[in-house]
């Protein structure tokens, strides 16, 4: 099946709820799905978050004037009460929902896990150009945060998972971290930090409960830490989530936590709903549609469905909207169905699979985008679009496992080089995309096969170039996989080749390589040129020449002292 769960049972509550935190009508019908979800659905009210306790009325007395609206003397004033009442009541809502979209941006995520790195500084001015405002990294990178100081970008920072058992188990650990990580940085003109990101997917089903019972200890101590150097009022501490810790069946209302998280999923949302967190979730259709050959490929996108799925007066045309309210319903089904939900990662790949291509990914992401500033929120969450949605992601890593799929390494929006992939518009107010600028490249010289030389003993070369260089877009569905047996040989050997910053020897391949100063790339099959690292510019390359000159200096001087 291609969508989420189904509703097996309803319950009316005999109170109405006005909640004056919550500002959807949906809160005010609930459900609790006991922890035995075979046994039957509990009327009781759920646990409700901290925060202004709710108003009860009973139904007949919701309007304290209501009896007297029989009256035929006072009935037309009671009716014009009634309207004007349902009319602040609407109001009221709809600044309720406003609230919740102040700080909603479409941002990205920053990972690093590249060979052909740009300079942080490059990065942060082609973000600064893009208008993106707000970045989601994996670490904390001191390189990475020292070129975000006074760019006005929003941080999230992350926490790596086999960090989460010595930062719950250490208070002093926890305090040397946010000490070197967040509070050095928070400075004026520093970093502007809002999140900590705890972990990146924890509970995925993979890890098969490694790291389950070291999520809510480390946030405990972070929060203790955060509040000890005064910043936890400014920086919350968040946990990005993959889609599977809540299950799927058919429906979306059918939503809820794998049964194993029940218990640790309702004590990280009512930390996150207390400290003003939201709840952070990765959702990727691509996923849904690479998985699976029954998936409706229209349903993957946002161009409306021949496959759409209806839930009771709910229908859904695309899964992105599906795994949402999925989301929705198991948070409501542990007494949170109005925390906010932001979006860790989401997006399309151009590469590595059939489905993997430059128009499907503009075509996804872009609408995405229009999906969100369009305000429509979902079925579940009407006129109410999720928190803030980071983009997977600004730049291609080459250095990705590739355990997943060959297209996990060409998630970007933009290739290693900043460059973009293809024209996507980030939001009101913005034009295309615009390409990094300044970066350093190699010469324009490439490694290819030597077409004097008989290749025959050629595979053991290309095993090689392949097990350190990326040859993904070779393999089936990749943009290169048609190039024929002496163009793989040839990508192979350049991608090895600009690895290794263009150094002669790895050119030579038993002398059946040569490098070439003609462009041999093939219609969309690009063979790259490196980045050079050679600029004074970086830091590494300052701290070098700096030593080299201290020791040119003090050799001189030693001489100095020996001829005297």
């Amino acid at each position: 099946m291609y969508m989420c769960h189904r509703l097996e049972g309803i319950a009316k509550s005999s109170f109405l709820e006005l909640q004056t935190y919550d500002p959807s009508p949906l809160s005010l019908l609930s459900v609790t799905l006991p922890a035995n979800h075979h046994s039957p659905i509990s009327l009781t009210p759920p646990p409700q978050p901290k925060g202004p306790k709710p108003i009860r009325f009973p139904p007949d007395s919701f309007n304290p004037l209501s009896n007297l609206s029989k009256n035929p003397i006072f009935g037309g004033e009671m009716a014009a009460l009634h309207l004007i009442s349902a009319l602040v009541l609407s109001l009221f809502l709809q600044i309720q929902r406003s609230a919740l979209m102040v700080d909603a941006a479409i941002g990205v995520n920053w990972g690093t896990l590249s060979s052909h790195r740009l300079q942080p500084s490059i990065v942060v001015d082609l973000m600064k150009e893009n208008k993106i405002s707000k970045v989601k990294l994996f670490d904390a990178d001191p390189t990475v945060l020292r070129a975000l100081a006074g760019s006005g970008i929003q941080v999230m920072v992350g926490i790596p998972n086999d960090m989460l058992g010595i930062l719950g188990s250490s208070p002093a650990t926890s305090d040397l971290w946010v000490t070197q990580n967040v509070s050095r940085y928070m400075v004026k003109g520093g970093v502007n930090i809002g999140y900590i990101a705890v972990g990146n997917e924890p509970f995925l089903t993979s890890y098969q409960g490694q790291y389950q019972s070291l999520v809510l200890p480390a946030m405990l101590n972070l929060q203790q830490s955060l509040t000890k150097a005064n910043l936890a009022g400014y920086v919350k501490l968040v946990v990005p989530c993959n889609a599977d810790a809540y299950q799927s069946a058919s429906l979306p209302s059918q939503g809820a936590f794998r049964p194993e998280l029940t218990q640790i999923m309702t004590q990280l949302v009512s930390f996150l709903n207390s400290n003003g967190s939201p709840f952070v979730v990765n959702i990727y259709p691509f996923l849904s549609l690479y998985q699976s050959s029954d998936f409706p490929q229209d349903y993957a996108f946002f161009g409306g469905s021949s496959h759409p799925v209806v839930d009771g007066p709910n229908v859904y045309y695309n899964a992105f909207d599906g795994n949402f309210d999925t989301l929705v319903a198991a948070l409501t089904k542990i007494g949170f169905g109005q925390i906010p939900i932001a979006i860790g990662e989401v997006g399309w790949p151009t590469d590595g699979a059939p489905s993997a291509n430059l128009s499907a990914a503009r075509a996804f992401n872009q609408g995405l985008i229009s999906h969100v500033w369009s305000n429509k929120g979902t079925p579940l969450r009407p006129g109410v679009p999720p928190a803030d949605v980071y983009l997977f992601s600004l730049l291609d890593e080459e250095q990705k496992s590739i355990l997943p799929g060959n297209f996990e390494r060409h998630w970007g929006i933009f290739s290693f080089d900043g460059q973009a992939k293809y024209p996507l518009v980030l939001g009101v107010g913005h034009g295309g995309l615009k390409n990094a600028e300044n970066v350093q490249y190699l010469p324009s010289r490439w490694c290819v096969a030597n077409p004097s030389q008989d290749l025959g003993g050629v595979a053991n070369h290309m095993k090689l170039a392949c097990s350190v260089a990326d040859c993904t877009t070779l393999l089936y569905g990749g943009s290169c996989n048609a190039i024929g047996e002496k163009g793989n040989i040839s990508y192979a050997f350049n991608s090895y080749y600009q690895l290794q910053k263009q150094d002669a020897r790895s050119c030579d391949f038993d002398g059946l390589g040569m490098i070439t100063f003609l462009d041999p790339s093939i219609g969309d099959c690009r063979f790259l040129v490196g980045i050079s690292d050679s600029s004074c510019s970086c830091i590494g390359c300052g701290i070098f020449v700096g030593l080299w000159i201290m020791s040119f200096w003090v050799l001189m001087y030693l001489r100095i002292l020996g001829s005297l």
